[in-house]
């Protein structure tokens, strides 16, 4: 997959099929709209491009720090492993903001993107204060050579399934609910680094430690089952999301793993932590002796989750 990030200046040279929109955790709603674009490839032979944003534009326009489900980093896994050509992060500033949706129209999609069809959802919305719809794409995509295809949205018990749905749930702890809507597991992204190896050196038993970015959206603090994803090949682990309020010290908020029947210097790869059940939630033990006590009931917890489990782990398919 190719991304073009960081530049306004692309022209993409083949036919494309097009969908737009944030793509913020890549939702059951974003893979019909991402398996469509494929159906289209394998009919049509042209390219999928999706075409997003490198920050959400809330940030921009109001001035506020918007968190996400997927981080840009997380998005370009998720979208390279749904098969897609090229994934375009449009740098987005006030002039971007400004953009009327016919030129956007004109410009982005027929322009730079090329674009064969353009695959969205009812309430897609683009340009000047989200004005660019459904309905101008059906009115331009004739002129313009694109035909429009609308998608509609997947729904859970009357609830259309969305970003704000997916987060409304990770905000309740509700992670199960959250992966049904997901269609996959609630995943963090990253690279291993040195803790403060309390794990390894005094509770006995290592752990992974990754630092999601401050705009990364998690669930509330606390241990989770989770399911581990090294070099291709799925693990089950015990995960504590948070600030680690027995360790003495400022502690930055972190994803400590324990991975489970792995024995390997991890430091520097770039795992997935997948979060699959809550156990309970982060707490301050009066000694390292009781917290080790408490992991140990942890990974008992989390062992037997596994067991119940096993189509979840082993080499990714």
């Amino acid at each position: 997959m190719k991304v073009i990030t960081g530049t306004r200046e692309f022209c993409i040279e083949e036919p494309t099929v097009v969908t737009i929109g944030k793509f913020d955790g890549r939702h059951q709603g974003h893979q019909k709209l991402l398996k469509e674009m494929l159906h289209l490839k394998a009919s049509r032979g042209w390219k999928t491009a999706v075409f997003t944003f490198d920050m959400a534009p809330l940030g921009v326009v109001e001035g506020k720090r918007a968190t996400v489900i997927t981080t840009n980093e997380e998005r370009r896994n998720n979208m390279q492993a749904m098969g897609m050509d090229y994934l375009v992060e449009y740098p987005f500033n006030r002039e971007v903001a400004a953009m009327s949706p016919e030129r956007f129209v004109t410009d982005v999609l027929a322009g730079q993107m090329h674009a064969k069809a353009v695959v969205a959802g009812p309430d897609c919305s683009f340009g000047y204060k989200g004005a660019g719809n459904a309905e101008l794409l059906r009115k331009m995509g004739p002129e313009y050579g694109f035909e429009t295809i609308i998608i509609e949205k997947k729904q859970d018990e009357h609830r259309d399934i969305s970003s704000t749905y997916v987060r409304e749930e990770l905000d309740r702890g509700n992670i199960e609910k959250a992966n049904e809507l997901l269609g996959e597991p609630y995943a963090i992204h990253g690279t291993v680094v040195h803790g403060n190896h309390i794990g390894g050196d005094v509770l006995g038993f290592p752990t992974a430690n990754i630092l999601p970015p401050p705009e990364k959206h998690l669930p509330p603090f606390g241990v989770y089952v989770s399911r581990v994803l090294i070099d291709g090949t799925f693990y089950g682990g015990v995960s504590n999301i948070g600030r680690k309020p027995t360790i003495q010290g400022e502690n930055p908020v972190g994803v400590e793993t324990y991975v489970m029947g792995l024995d390997e210097n991890l430091y520097g790869k770039n795992i997935q932590v997948q979060l699959l059940n809550f156990e309970r939630p982060e707490q301050k033990f009066d000694s390292l002796e009781a917290l080790k006590e408490r992991i140990g009931k942890d990974k008992e917890y989390a062992a037997a989750y596994v067991a119940a489990h096993p189509e979840l782990f082993g080499t990714k398919a």
